[in-house]
C-alpha cells in the first residue's frame, strides 16, 4: 500500500531515521496515547523482548479508524467503543479488548467566565458554558475526544454547532493543538486528562469540571483482520496485542507517570 509506506517512513524519519527491523507492523492510534509519550516508554520494552518494530501514526479516532479500513495499518488503538465494535462488526478487526481507560476533564481560564469551576456534573457544566456564551474551543475533528465530546452536549439537551463560529469554535485540530488555540481565546476546553498532565502552556488553566462517570475514557485495541486486509502482518500485530492486554504489558501500562501522576489504567480482561 503506498499510503502505508509513505506513512511508515514518515514515522521512521521521525524516529531518527533507524533502521526498521525485519518484523514490523503499523499501528493506527489516536493521538492522546503518542502525545502523552506512553508509546515512548511502552514500546522500546516490547521490542527489546520480540524484536519486532512497531511504528505509530498518532490521529484522531475517526481518522485512525478510516485509515485501518483502507488495510494502511497492522493494528488499530484508540478511544471510540461504538465506532471500534462497528469496525470489528464491519470484518476489519479479529477482536476487540478492552486495553486500559482514563477519564476527559473540561479545563478552562482562573477567571472562570461560566462558573464552572469545581463541578462534576458535565451537563450541567455545558449548560452553563451555553447559557453564559462563554467561548469553548472543540476539536471537530471526528476524532475520539471530539464523539465523546458532541455525545455529552446532546445528553445536555444542547447542540453548540449552532453557535458555531461564535463561542463555540471548532479547530479541526489535535489536542494538543486546540488546547493552545483555546488558552489563546481564554475559552473552555474538554481533553483527555493524560493529555493535560502533559501539557506544557497550561498558563493560568485549571482542571475545572472533573469527576462525572460520563466523562470515562475507554481504550481498546484491535489487530486488524486478514481476511480484509491480506497486506496486514497478522501474526506480530497478534503478538503485540496480546503483550499489551498481559500481565506485563498492563504492569508497563500502570507503570507509566509524568510529574508523579499514572496518566493511564490498564482494565484488560484477565486471561
Amino acid at each position: 500500500m503506498i499510503a502505508r509506506h509513505i506513512a511508515a517512513v514518515a514515522v521512521a524519519l521521525v524516529a531518527g531515521g533507524t533502521a526498521w527491523a525485519q518484523d514490523s507492523i503499523l499501528v493506527q492510534s489516536t493521538t492522546s496515547t503518542a502525545n502523552s509519550g506512553l508509546y515512548d516508554y511502552l514500546l522500546p520494552i516490547f521490542q527489546n523482548e520480540t524484536d519486532i518494530q512497531v511504528n505509530v501514526v498518532a490521529v484522531g479516532t475517526g481518522q485512525a479508524i478510516r485509515n485501518a479500513e483502507n488495510c494502511d495499518g497492522d493494528v488499530l488503538l484508540v478511544h471510540a467503543k461504538a465506532s471500534e465494535e462497528k469496525f470489528v462488526a464491519a470484518g476489519f478487526g479479529t477482536a476487540r479488548t478492552d486495553l486500559m481507560y482514563n477519564d476527559f476533564v473540561v479545563v478552562g481560564p482562573a477567571a472562570d467566565p461560566a462558573g464552572v469551576a469545581g463541578m462534576n456534573d458535565i451537563q450541567g457544566a455545558l449548560a452553563k458554558i451555553s447559557e453564559a456564551a462563554a467561548p469553548f474551543a472543540s476539536r471537530g475533528d471526528d476524532s475520539g475526544t471530539h464523539k465523546a465530546e458532541m455525545r455529552l452536549w446532546s445528553s445536555a439537551g444542547i447542540d453548540p454547532t449552532a453557535a458555531s463560529g461564535e463561542w463555540y469554535r471548532e479547530t479541526g485540530s489535535g489536542m494538543g493543538a486546540t488546547l493552545n488555540t483555546g488558552i489563546g481565546m481564554g475559552a473552555y476546553v474538554m481533553t483527555d486528562r493524560a493529555t493535560w498532565i502533559s501539557f506544557n502552556n497550561k498558563q493560568d488553566y485549571v482542571v475545572a469540571v472533573e469527576g462525572d462517570p460520563d466523562m470515562f475514557n475507554q481504550y481498546g485495541v484491535i489487530p486488524v483482520s486478514p481476511a480484509k486486509c491480506p497486506s496486514v502482518n497478522a501474526d506480530a500485530a497478534k503478538i503485540f496485542a496480546d503483550w499489551l492486554v498481559s500481565g506485563e504489558g498492563q504492569a508497563a501500562i500502570a507503570a507509566y507517570k509524568v510529574s508523579g501522576q499514572q496518566l493511564f489504567f490498564p482494565n484488560a480482561p484477565e486471561n
